[in-house]
């Protein structure tokens, strides 16, 4: 499938993810990243393997998606053009199907090989004929991918896994149609009269069996991106001319009124006009309990309504909805490559030319040395058996496609590889403070009444004297009365003074609620209270004084508090031995509070934003790689110059866009599941590439003939195919279980 994207950046620059067709390893892909950098007009392309598709930017004045696919197709592959949302799916399946029709004639016709040659023949003779009857499918229908793949390769002057392939099942095929038709022949020359049907039957067998279980795996591996997709509702209600429509989701438009019923899942983005209900926002957000909604309230696609009807507006529909979003931004990270990746593409694609040469050298050495030229053509082929790429191809990719498959579902999700594979190499975590750390909103933390006065009287007349004001101060205070159930009265002749407070007449009474100096210029003594005050403020809080007809009668603390769950996020970032440091505009005093609370020690305050990228320089100018985490507009430099930038999910747009990892969940402790997510994806790529470094470096000197005669039976070249497709299926299995990864905050 083949999708175009926003245009970005400079005028003319458009993104497209293309979905690439007959690719079977990193040099596929490789082949096909040269064709698309090769078009003019196209300034960036990654193509990845794994998930068989290719993301790049592209000038679509001077080119198209035709022309774009076209390339593609003069390089040897396909791309699957636009169609249903499903056209890729089935593209997926249609493979599989082919894969296993030939695997099971494959194994049908291996089967009948091996008893004709290791059971019948003790019997009666068997006929080679016969055997060459079975055999030829097998090579000519079962394998003809591998020699469309060489074709391909030969036409674009490069080798590749398919090279490999059919050069060394034709040599066995060949060889043995040679001694079938023309035994007088392999007589003349020396060589053993030996059939090798078996060997490249088996071997293409094999490797089929491979190619399945890869297939299968990919498929199981995207299964992330498929549950996300299966959120998106198909159809809508809406009111169109006062009647209710029922609609494609394609054709809701914005400010469209989407009506919904009890059980039915949220088409797309919008804000509550009418009716209540509570809906299940675990599938998006990742909480379990059921939200509650009514008007004025937000709801977001691909939830579902539990209970009540309700009715809204649209906001945000097609792309721009947050869960086309969350699902385009798993993609692009899937078809991203991380620098790791990259290096591992650069040795595939050099790779195939130096396998062919080193089996060209085992077969001349051994066709003089060996103990007859049978020898030296078995040997040969058992390189270029046990040398194709698959698994140094998927080590990495794979891996990749799960860890980021796994991020989306826990609620993580990763713009691209690379910021996975820094963010797992991250050795210092540098956060924001407010709406970050904290709330971002004050609240009420203390209240210290006078002599002769309760907590609840001086929250009573604070509040009713704050009911009609909009400084945050002020609402903060009326909240927490609404929230203790405190009665709020009426109040009369409402003045709000700037940066000072406000006065009101409540029952009778004057009440100023504000800082020591409106009171003192009211003529109120403030001395009895004055202590309390400055201990708040010593605490980093902010002191609201209150006083009724000219007297004090308490003071309520108010901060911007910090969140419940970041002490443990600190907590776990510490026992994962990263430093954790916080940057703030706020004053120093304030910063420090929150600092001791949560238990960050590395504290620096009243910073401006474009200081906030200068304290990240600061770091990295000493060594270390930097996790920045914010929230808000102030806080894009800092995330866009961090090694890797973490955006809280309630945050704004531009924080979200400036970001490498997004965190669905306003929940801190997801930042060290994403650094912990990100460094097992890390280690297990490694272990990937280990593994298939090793199984080549070790593999191809055997199949070579260097340990001869001692294991000398590792030759046969259905045993390299057999050892070549089990590698490959290790390496996927081994990367698939990134899908067991749990969280342990």
């Amino acid at each position: 499938m083949l999708r175009e994207r926003q245009t970005i950046g400079t005028m003319g620059l458009r993104r497209a993810d293309l979905k690439i067709t007959g690719m079977h390893c990193a040099a596929c892909a490789s082949r096909v990243e040269s064709a698309l950098r090769e078009t003019e007009g196209v300034s960036e392309a990654n193509v990845n393997f794994a998930t068989e598709s290719a993301g790049l930017l592209y000038d679509d004045e001077r080119l198209g998606l035709e022309e774009i696919a076209a390339a593609v197709e003069a390089a040897g592959y396909g791309v699957v053009m636009p169609g249903a949302e499903d056209d890729e799916r089935a593209a997926r399946e249609r493979e599989l199907r082919t894969l296993q029709r030939k695997l099971w004639f494959s194994l049908a016709a291996v089967a009948v090989i091996m008893l004709s040659i290791h059971v019948v023949s003790h019997v009666v003779a068997v006929p080679a004929e016969a055997l060459l009857v079975v055999a030829t499918p097998v090579q000519f229908w079962a394998g003809a991918q591998f020699y469309r793949g060489a074709w391909t390769a030969l036409r674009g002057r490069f080798a590749d896994m398919n090279t490999l392939i059919a050069v060394g099942t034709s040599a066995a095929y060949f060889y043995s149609l040679v001694v079938t038709l023309r035994p007088d022949v392999i007589v003349s020359v020396g060589a053993e009269i030996h059939l090798y049907y078996d060997t490249s039957a088996m071997i293409i067998t094999l490797i089929l069996l491979g190619r399945t279980l890869e297939a299968r795996a990919r498929g199981r591996a995207s299964e992330a991106i498929r549950r996300l997709m299966g959120l998106q509702a198909k159809t809508a209600c809406v009111l169109r001319d006062g009647e209710e429509v029922e609609v494609a989701i394609e054709d809701v438009v914005i400010r469209d009124v989407v009506v919904l019923r009890p059980g039915e899942r949220v088409p797309v983005d919008g804000e509550v006009l009418e009716g209540e209900s509570a809906l299940d926002e675990s599938m998006v957000t990742g909480e379990s309990m059921p939200v509650e909604k009514g008007p004025g309230d937000l709801v977001v696609g691909g939830t579902v309504n539990l209970s009540g009807a309700f009715r809204f507006r649209a906001s945000r529909v097609g792309a721009d909805t947050v869960l086309a979003q969350i699902i385009r931004l798993v993609q692009e990270a899937q078809a991203t490559k991380a620098p790791i990746q990259r290096l591992a593409d650069r040795v595939a694609g050099i790779f195939v030319p130096i396998v062919i040469a080193i089996a060209v050298i085992t077969f001349v050495i051994w066709l003089f040395v060996g103990p007859n030229p049978t020898y030296a053509v078995v040997a040969a082929v058992a390189v270029l058996i046990i040398a194709c790429p698959c698994a140094l191809g998927l080590a990495t990719p794979t891996s990749l496609l799960v860890g980021t498959g796994r991020g989306a579902e826990l609620g993580i999700l990763i713009r691209s590889a690379e910021a996975l594979e820094v963010a797992g190499a991250a050795d210092t975590v540098l956060f924001d403070k407010t709406g970050t750390l904290t709330r971002g909103t004050p609240e009420v933390t203390d209240i210290v009444a006078a002599p002769g006065h309760t907590q609840e009287s001086v929250l009573r007349l604070a509040a009713s004297a704050e009911r009609y004001s909009e400084h945050p101060l002020g609402q903060a205070i009326v909240r927490a009365a609404r929230n203790r159930k405190v009665d709020i009265a009426e109040a009369a002749d409402f003045k709000a003074m700037s940066g000072l407070g406000v006065s009101a007449g409540i029952e009778g009474t004057t009440v100023l609620v504000g800082s020591g100096r409106l009171l003192a210029e009211q003529g109120v003594a403030v001395e009895t209270m004055q202590g309390q005050a400055d201990v708040l403020a010593g605490e980093g809080k902010t002191a609201a004084l209150v006083s009724v007809d000219g007297k004090t009668i308490g003071v309520i603390g108010l901060a911007d508090v910090a969140k419940e769950e970041a002490s443990d996020a600190v907590r776990l970032l510490k026992e994962m031995g990263l430093r954790v440091a916080m940057v703030t505009g706020d004053n120093a005093r304030t910063a420090e509070a929150i600092a001791r609370e949560v238990g960050v020690d590395d504290v620096r305050a009243e910073v401006l934003p474009d200081q906030k990228a200068e304290a990240v320089k600061a770091l990295q100018a000493e060594g270390r790689r930097v996790a920045m985490v914010g929230d808000g507009i102030n806080d894009a430099p800092a995330l866009a110059q961090a090694d890797v930038g973490i955006a809280i999910g309630r945050g704004t747009d531009i924080a979200m866009e400036s970001a490498d990892i997004t965190l669905v969940r306003d929940d801190l402790r997801l930042v060290p599941e994403a650094i912990r997510l990100s460094g097992a994806t890390l280690r297990n790529i490694k272990q990937n590439l280990f593994f298939a470094f090793f199984y080549n470096s070790l593999g191809i000197p055997i199949a070579a003939g260097v340990l001869y005669p001692v294991i000398h039976t590792l030759l046969n070249p259905a045993i390299a195919a057999g050892a070549m497709a089990f590698s490959s299926v290790s390496v996927v299995t081994n990367a698939l279980r990134l899908r067991t990864y749990e969280p342990v905050g």
